[in-house]
C-alpha cells in the first residue's frame, strides 16, 4: 500500500531524528512548512525545552513583502538574529522531512547569512 505524502514526510521526520539531536551547545534548528507560512525553532533536546522560535507570521516579517521563498530567508535571519542574542552560534540543522530544497533551503541560507553554523 502506498503511503500519503504526509506520512512518507514522517516517516523520514523520524529516521533523521534518529541522527540529529539538540543540546544547548548545540541546539536543533528545527523546520515546520506548511502551505501558506514557514516555522523555525531551536530545540534543546536533552531539557526538553525550546530556546526561540521565529516564523512567517511575525509582524516584521509578515508585513514585508515577497514570495514564500524570500519569507522563509527572511524567517531563516530571524532565527538567527535571536540565537546569538541567546549566545548560541553552532546548530544542527533538522529539516523535518522536507527535501533540502525550495523554501527549506532559503530559510538556512538566511540563517548562515544571519551567523548561524550547520
Amino acid at each position: 500500500m502506498a503511503l500519503s505524502k504526509s506520512e512518507r514526510r514522517v516517516r523520514i521526520h523520524y529516521r533523521i531524528r534518529k541522527k540529529v539531536s539538540g543540546s544547548d551547545q548545540r541546539p536543533r534548528l528545527a523546520v515546520f512548512r506548511s502551505n501558506k507560512e514557514i516555522y523555525a525553532q531551536l530545540i534543546d533536546d536533552v531539557n526538553g525545552k525550546t530556546i526561540t522560535a521565529a516564523s512567517s507570521r511575525d509582524k516584521e516579517i509578515e508585513s514585508s513583502k515577497g514570495n514564500k521563498s524570500e519569507l522563509a530567508k527572511l524567517v531563516g535571519k530571524s532565527i538567527a538574529e535571536k540565537a546569538i542574542k541567546a549566545g548560541v552560534e553552532v546548530v544542527a540543522f533538522d529539516r523535518g522531512g522536507y527535501l533540502y530544497h525550495g523554501r527549506v533551503k532559503s530559510l538556512a541560507e538566511g540563517a548562515r547569512e544571519g551567523g548561524l553554523k550547520f
